[in-house]
C-alpha cells in the first residue's frame, strides 16, 4: 500500500514547539495550500492542513520558520479518534511528516533586528 503526501504551503501561525512526557519535541503547523483553480467568483481558496513534525525536524522548524515561510512537507496522511468531554468522538486528519524543506529566504538580519524591536516587554 502506498500512504505518501506531499505538500508546499505557508504556515499560518509560528511553530511552537513542545515536548512529549519522555523528552521527544514535536511540533504541530497549519499549512495553507492554495488549490489549482477559482472558485465561482475569481478568488483562489487554500486548505488548511494540519502536519505533525517530530524531533530534529520539529526542532528545526520552531527555530528557522515563522508565519507566512513557505515549506514544503511529505509524510504520511494519518486519522486517529478520541472521545471528548461530551462524550462525542472526534476525529483527526494530519499529515505525518517524515521531512520538511524551507523554501522561503531567510530573513536578513535587519527585519530579525526590528522584529525584536517590535516585542513588548511583559511587565509583571
Amino acid at each position: 500500500m502506498i500512504n505518501q503526501v506531499t505538500l508546499v504551503g505557508r504556515l499560518t501561525k509560528d511553530p511552537d514547539l513542545k515536548s512529549t512526557t519522555e523528552g521527544t519535541p514535536v511540533t504541530q503547523v497549519t499549512l495553507a495550500v492554495n488549490r489549482n483553480f477559482r472558485n465561482h467568483n475569481g478568488e483562489i481558496d487554500a486548505d488548511f492542513i494540519q502536519c505533525t513534525l517530530w524531533r530534529k525536524a520539529a526542532e528545526n522548524t520552531a527555530q528557522f520558520c515563522r508565519r507566512g515561510a513557505v515549506v514544503g512537507i511529505t509524510g504520511r496522511l494519518q486519522t486517529r479518534h478520541y472521545d471528548n468531554r461530551e462524550g462525542k468522538r472526534i476525529y483527526v486528519t494530519e499529515v505525518v511528516a517524515e521531512s520538511i524543506r524551507f523554501l522561503s529566504s531567510k530573513p536578513s538580519a535587519n527585519v530579525v533586528e526590528q522584529e525584536k524591536k517590535e516585542e513588548v516587554p511583559i511587565v509583571l
